[in-house]
């Protein structure tokens, strides 16, 4: 296997804004060298010449780090409705946003793009005819983006399994479905960004909250998966430090021999780890992920060597 160890720039929004800062972080404090880049950092919604020159700062800083901006995503202030918002000009917006943001992750020498695949508002939701008329119209936007999306040279888009029917993907059955619909007249491929934390508690069958079972399903055909501690509560993205990693159920030898068992020959682990702007969480962000990056590595470095 080759399995790369990196980050998901969340834990820099509002933080570390600028460039050089959240990307020193990156290099020289947790020595790390591949990144997916959040859209909350440099939103497309900026004016455009304001994105090309902050991302010429980004692309040659990286350069001068070492680091790789290998995917882009969707983040916490981007984590909307977009695509299944029940207003068409809303939903023709983001359409059109999703495009900006391929144009961007391509400069930022990203290979592929992602988000959540939409969020249905409650009444849509409960609506069985209108949840399956927006999901349709999610499919049709996704279709449309991965078609200019290839015109500017990614690989591939990305959407991410969640946790609620709302948020759709919440099983390993509805995301197989989901995944199937999305192959159809697509000029990219659609594939997944797992995340071990995710799944519907309520699920009656337990495999929708394994975190090996979805791994099992589909981490072959999933090109980066996010990694945080999960435990019961599933109440927040827990860095891999001591505290949570004795109650916690994210083992890395575990998870690294279950991708093995999958037949997976190559992927890339992001850290996606957050903490709330309360202290003293938000004074231990950088030695948190410190912590996380040395829990990981020597695992990731001995399954890389075939070893178990």
């Amino acid at each position: 296997m080759n399995i790369t160890l990196g980050i998901n720039t969340g834990f820099a929004i509002n933080r570390f804004p600028e460039p050089a800062d959240w990307i020193g972080v990156v290099s020289d404090e947790l020595g790390l060298d591949t990144v997916q880049f959040t859209a909350d950092l440099l939103n497309p919604f900026l004016p455009e010449a304001l994105i090309a020159r902050e991302t010429d700062t980004i692309r040659n800083l990286c350069a001068q780090k070492g680091v790789r901006i290998e995917t882009t995503f969707t983040s916490a202030f981007t984590r909307v409705n977009h695509v299944l918002h029940p207003n068409e000009a809303i939903r023709r917006l983001w359409i059109d946003w999703f495009k900006r943001f391929a144009r961007l992750s391509r400069a930022l020498g990203a290979e592929g793009m992602g988000s959540h695949f939409g969020i249905l508002g409650v009444r849509d939701n409960a609506d069985p005819a209108r949840r399956a008329e927006r999901i349709e119209q999610g499919i049709a936007a996704w279709r449309e983006i991965a078609q200019f999306a290839g015109e500017t040279g990614l690989r591939y888009l990305m959407f991410e399994p969640m946790s609620i029917p709302r948020e759709l993907g919440e099983t390993i059955a509805e995301t197989r479905g989901l995944l199937a619909r999305c192959q159809d007249g697509f000029a990219i491929p659609m594939r997944l960004c797992l995340d071990v934390d995710h799944g519907d508690v309520t699920s009656a069958n337990p495999d929708d909250t394994d975190p090996h079972a979805w791994l099992r399903a589909f981490a072959k055909d999933s090109p980066c998966i996010h990694i945080k501690q999960s435990l019961r509560d599933k109440g927040g993205h827990y860095p891999f430090v001591s505290e949570y990693n004795t109650r916690g159920k994210i083992v890395p030898g575990e998870i690294l021999a279950t991708l093995r068992e999958s037949g997976v020959e190559s992927c890339t682990l992001l850290l996606e780890i957050s903490h709330r702007e309360r202290l003293p969480m938000d004074a231990r962000v950088v030695a948190d992920l410190k912590e996380s990056v040395e829990y990981w590595r020597p695992a990731i470095e001995r399954a890389n060597a075939g070893l178990s």
